[in-house]
């Protein structure tokens, strides 16, 4: 399986901590988000919640001017649940940043209870948007 890497960010000033590189909790709100709405793609349904992040592990930083991209990629479907992987990488030179091994998202109803998504697999986008 080949992760993809769709968004990227521009590190600036303002994500920046005391050290002059790119602030961890910046970086971890990024990519939960990126996370959330892979999910929400993945499951069709806009109501999910993060339950489970795995080890985080930072390996290198990034810092001013630098552009990042996340990829996340699911590795696994529970009835109510998708585990996704997630690696953050510099743009120009491929380095990695980040790595979170496994990220569980839960799927909700509407009334905020977990609910079977019937999900087996991933589909990609340019298959949702087929004549």
């Amino acid at each position: 399986m080949n992760m993809n890497f769709h968004t990227r960010k521009w590190v600036k000033p303002e994500d920046l901590n005391p050290n002059g590189t790119l602030f961890g909790g910046v970086l971890l709100k990024w990519v939960d988000e990126e996370a959330a709405i892979y999910a929400v793609c993945q499951l069709d349904n806009k109501s999910i919640v993060t339950k489970y992040l795995s080890e985080i592990n930072f390996v290198s930083s990034a810092r001013q001017g630098d552009i990042i991209e996340m990829g996340i990629m699911a590795t696994h479907f529970g009835t109510t649940s998708i585990t996704l992987t997630c690696e953050v990488r510099n743009k120009l030179n491929r380095q990695k940043i980040l790595t979170i091994d496994k990220m569980v998202f839960v799927n909700l109803d509407e009334n905020g209870k977990p609910t079977p998504h019937f999900k087996t697999e991933i589909t990609y986008s340019a298959d949702k948007f087929k004549d």
